[in-house]
């Protein structure tokens, strides 16, 4: 009966036979469906779009003076976990920055929990302004060539996961020789998802084996890098979402894919994007700045972040688990912003569900301290020393999570040890490699953030700093650090799962000024150096990497010796 009076209430304020909520006059609204801005009113009630010609009253109304109105902004894919902060606190980063819809995939923290990291999520999105959606994550672990907390979940761990109302669907298959071979759990977990999106994970990938895997019933890849890939994927019938996260930024190479043609297939997402960036760039409303002006139409743009991606993910109606979104349109949620300026998306104010975001309260409270999930012993100095002489290098390339190979002396110009250290207490001594392209390190940088299995990451020129590191994150259950001569200059705890932290993200944001400070001063070159690190021992993106069973050669899916014949 509830749902009764509400659409009563509905029906009679769309009328004009009483007042509504609030209304917004003189606007210019963006009509998704035409792709066009349209002068008009946005009339709200209950949190739901009514009507859109002037005329009806308002409890509340809201003279806009010519305003442009967009749909709230949808990430198409993205990581809580590396944003680090809970979910109480992404919202706040977020809302406020326009991103109404999140689809995100808790794989990270079911790498270290499992099935209950994905229900965190789930039970949080049951509490939230922001309406986030879940992908339930499809490859925990990622492959057979690193060691997890959660070990493997198959389709028959996953099967409950799939009723609840905020599940959208399979999450990035990563595995993608696994999927070619017909590998049996992740064609089980296909069918298990039958009928629900699929999200893609398939760098340069291409030619027959791109149309293979989308013939596996693939809906979406957010791991282009490549004009001509994107291209091919789009032609594949894939969904295309183009990153821009704190390491991985594909805008500049995929911007000439988005046109008015093509905006119903492209979308926006950040992937891993952490609170530093937000603050100082900003969220999807990043994207969409930066889209416009390299440029791309306002209209397109906005498009391509809001109704695509709900119309992708079946948001767009009949709605799963909610309201319909992604549009401006009598009986879809009001999620709004309101722009000063559409070509710099300068926001206004947000609504989510028919409210002020500036009048919301998003005060939480102080969550508790959760169970340490590091459990590694620390090794040795001498634990940590790779092989010397002629050896491969992995290549990092700033702003890119693939990486370049090459063979070096172990102590060229520029080389540094890494080392991976299982952490989730299955044992096992460090995995030591190399790596260049941090710069001239003096010390040593560590991570608990290692997608996707989550080890402990760490880079040096000696291995006693290596091993102070590495003992910092043990004991604060995870998070990121600097060390120079055996000391710890810049640290951020990150104890839930080792990924996030319990602080507000203003707090977390200043720490991680300290940490870039930090790997500055004892001479690191990258911009991002912590979850450039955190990709390192990622065994699903070429072309080099390091796990914790060792030196992993992604073009052939396997492991290698780190010494070069």
């Amino acid at each position: 009966m509830a749902l009764v009076e509400t659409l009563r209430r509905r029906l009679r304020a769309a009328r004009g036979l009483e007042p509504c909520d609030l209304v917004l006059e003189n606007v210019r609204y963006l009509d998704v469906f035409s792709c066009a801005f349209v002068e008009g009113s946005v009339a709200i009630q209950d949190g739901v779009v009514v009507g859109l010609a002037p005329g009806l009253r308002g409890k509340r109304t809201i003279d806009a003076k010519g305003a442009h109105v967009v749909p709230g902004f949808i990430d198409a894919h993205v990581h809580l976990e590396s944003s680090l902060l809970v979910p109480e606190s992404f919202q706040r980063a977020v809302l406020p920055r326009g991103t109404t819809t999140a689809v995100c995939d808790p794989h990270e923290l079911a790498n270290v929990l499992g099935v209950p990291g994905i229900e965190y999520f789930l039970d949080a999105s049951t509490r939230l302004d922001l309406d986030l959606r879940v992908m339930v994550s499809s490859c925990v672990p990622a492959t057979d060539f690193e060691t997890n907390g959660a070990g493997t979940l198959d389709a028959k761990a996953l099967a409950p996961l799939v009723g609840h109302p905020k599940t959208l669907g399979l999450a990035e298959v990563m595995n993608v020789p696994g999927v070619l071979e017909g590998d049996a759990l992740l064609l089980d977990k296909l069918a298990a998802f039958d009928g629900r999106p699929l999200d893609g994970h398939a760098p340069l990938v291409r030619g027959q084996a791109l149309s293979a895997y989308a013939s596996a019933g693939i809906t979406s890849c957010h791991e282009s890098s490549e004009l001509g890939e994107a291209e091919e994927k789009l032609r594949n019938g894939i969904a295309v979402w183009i990153r821009e996260g704190s390491v991985a930024k594909d805008l500049d190479a995929l911007a000439p894919l988005l046109t008015l043609a093509t905006s119903t297939s492209v979308g926006f997402c950040t992937d891993d994007r952490n609170p530093l960036d937000i603050a100082r760039e900003g969220h999807v409303d990043f994207l969409i700045r930066a889209a416009v002006a390299k440029g791309i139409a306002p209209e397109v743009a906005y498009r391509a972040a809001s109704w695509s991606v709900a119309r992708h993910y079946g948001l767009a109606g009949p709605a799963r688990g909610g309201l319909r979104v992604g549009a401006i349109a009598p009986g879809y949620r009001a999620d709004l912003v309101v722009l000063d300026d559409a070509k710099t998306c300068a926001i206004r104010d947000v609504l989510v569900n028919g409210r002020l975001v500036r009048e919301m309260d998003m005060a939480r409270a102080p969550a508790q301290a959760p169970a340490n999930t590091v459990r590694a012993a620390i090794p040795e100095p001498r634990d940590l020393e790779g092989p010397t002489g002629r050896v491969h290098v992995i290549g990092v390339r700033s702003g890119r999570i693939l990486t370049d190979r090459h063979v070096l002396a172990s102590d060229a110009p520029g080389v540094r040890r890494l080392s991976v250290l299982e952490r989730h207490g299955k044992g096992g001594k460090p995995a030591n490699g190399y790596a260049i392209g941090f710069g001239d390190l003096d010390g040593a940088i560590a991570s608990s953030v290692g997608h996707d299995s989550h080890n402990l990451v760490v880079v040096g020129r000696e291995t006693n700093d290596m091993r102070a590191a590495l003992a910092a994150l043990a004991s604060s259950g995870g998070g990121f650090c600097v060390v120079r001569g055996g000391s710890v200059l810049a640290h951020l705890a990150l104890p839930l799962g080792g990924l996030m932290s319990l602080e507000e993200p203003e707090t977390i944001a200043r720490a991680l000024e300290d940490l870039h400070a930090a790997s500055k001063a004892i001479g690191c070159t990258l911009p991002e150096p912590f979850l450039q690190l955190a990709f390192l021992s990622l065994p699903v993106i070429p072309s080099l990497k390091l796990t914790d069973r060792g030196l992993m050669d992604v073009d052939a899916f396997r492991l290698i010796d780190v010494r070069a014949a």
